[in-house]
């Protein structure tokens, strides 16, 4: 098992040192164990979740929503029915963010399209 400093997951996830702190404080991420010194000594478990994490924050899930996610996680096998549900409900929320994303793009294409054509 690997292990890492808070600025090597910094540097791997992209969060800052502060969210990752909020992010145990809240529960979101599982306790982080410290060395001798008391600095903190990530696994590779916590960057895979983190992995996870990135990308449920990344589509606009809300903290509340993954800390339910993480609850159920935690809770064991007999969770993934809900854990499915949860995710297939943001899925349909990110979807409606692509096809909001792609109707606004039409109008902004229709937008330069024609402020060529008066060119």
């Amino acid at each position: 098992m690997s292990v890492y400093t808070p600025a090597e997951v910094v540097e791997e996830t992209g969060f800052t040192l502060d969210t990752l702190r909020y992010y145990e404080k809240i529960g979101l991420l599982e306790p982080v164990r410290r060395n001798a010194a008391g600095q903190r000594r990530f696994s590779d478990e916590h960057l895979s979740w983190l992995g996870m994490v990135r990308c449920l924050r990344d589509t606009g899930m809300p903290i509340a929503q993954m800390l339910r996610f993480a609850e159920l996680t935690r809770a064991g096998d007999h969770t993934i029915p809900d854990r499915i549900k949860l995710l297939q409900e943001h899925e349909r929320q990110v979807e409606a963010q692509i096809n909001n994303l792609a109707e606004r793009r039409r109008y902004i294409q229709n937008k330069i399209s024609y402020y060529r054509s008066v060119l």
